[in-house]
């Protein structure tokens, strides 16, 4: 291969997290079908070099870097309202639903929407679990014992609105930002997968965790338009071949990670809800007029994909 490429590829987690992990089968893979023309630049987390998570994309679209995966609920589904289809609370059945969507005509709806708009390929999409609730007040079974949490969300219209109607008191912050208020005690709470409730140091707050599995969290794998349309065909192939090697093992690292995550926390003594299915509706139930305001927003046909899928 005469060809070379260099890869600068960034993430927001420490290294022994799934998606880091992914990164290096990404690499591993792609340097196998690529031989020493392949080199990929690791950057396990931005906030290390005084980014904000924020900010990867951006620094994509702007040739900074080549590559990142990033939450597609940070900020973009303000451009694309399309996005928000993937936002909205208790829309995915389980974890198999969302990955044969996002894999399939969904998936590819929504690649297409942010590719034009936004210098991007888009290369795939992560998994990044379902979000529950972690706080230090005490037990939540019900959407009453909601009323008055502070808790902390990332930047995000539809979560807001989501936490508002639990009567809930919602702080969108950046993750930098959130952490301290919690450390602080200025807010009691905070929603997050598993994973990253560990990777972010909450169990040392927070000692109940509830399994609201209220939104599904996927992360895009965002690369440079310009980057990726300038490598040969040869090139861009084995990128994808071994993108879609790296997000199989991902998905099934976090499945393993999750049952993981939740036995350490358990034996450090942090104490887990499981709704039953009634309580489990009464909270559907109390969110349900951010379906009806997304139904009016979002065409139709994407929740049509949904139910094929």
């Amino acid at each position: 291969m005469s060809s070379s490429i260099h890869i600068r590829f960034a993430g927001y987690s420490p290294p022994h997290t799934t998606h880091s992990r992914a990164i290096v089968r990404f690499r591993d893979a792609l340097i196998s079908r690529l031989g020493n023309s392949a080199r990929v630049d690791i950057f396990w987390n931005v906030l290390d070099f005084g980014y904000k998570g924020l900010e990867m994309t951006s620094m994509v679209e702007n040739g900074q870097l080549t590559m990142c995966y990033s939450s597609t609920a940070y900020g973009l589904s303000d451009i694309i309202p399309e996005l928000q289809i993937i936002d909205l609370p208790f829309i995915f059945n389980n974890e198999e639903h969302a990955h044969r969507a996002l894999d399939g005509e969904l998936g590819k709806f929504l690649t297409q929407k942010i590719e034009e708009k936004k210098n991007f390929r888009m290369l795939g999409y992560w998994d990044n679990g379902f979000r529950h609730i972690s706080n230090s007040r005490g037990p939540i079974r019900t959407p009453e014992d909601c009323d008055g949490l502070r808790i902390r969300l990332m930047p995000n219209e539809i979560h807001k609105k989501t936490f508002e109607l639990l009567g809930a008191v919602p702080r969108a912050t950046n993750l930098q930002q959130g952490l301290a208020m919690i450390e602080s005690g200025e807010l009691d709470a905070q929603e997050n997968p598993l994973a990253n409730t560990v990777a972010y140091g909450m169990s040392r707050f927070h000692n109940h965790i509830t399994m609201t599995g209220h939104f599904y969290a996927t992360r895009g794998i965002f690369a440079n338009r310009e980057a990726v349309d300038s490598w040969p065909s040869e090139v861009r192939a084995a990128v994808m071949e071994s993108i879609r090697e790296a997000i199989i093992f991902q998905r099934e690292a976090a499945r393993e990670e999750e049952v993981k995550m939740r036995g350490e926390l358990e034996r450090e003594g942090i104490s887990f809800i499981d709704l039953s299915l009634e309580e489990r509706s009464r909270f559907i139930d109390s969110v349900s007029p951010v379906i009806e305001d997304a139904r009016k927003a979002i065409p139709e046909t994407l929740f049509q994909m949904l139910v094929a899928e």
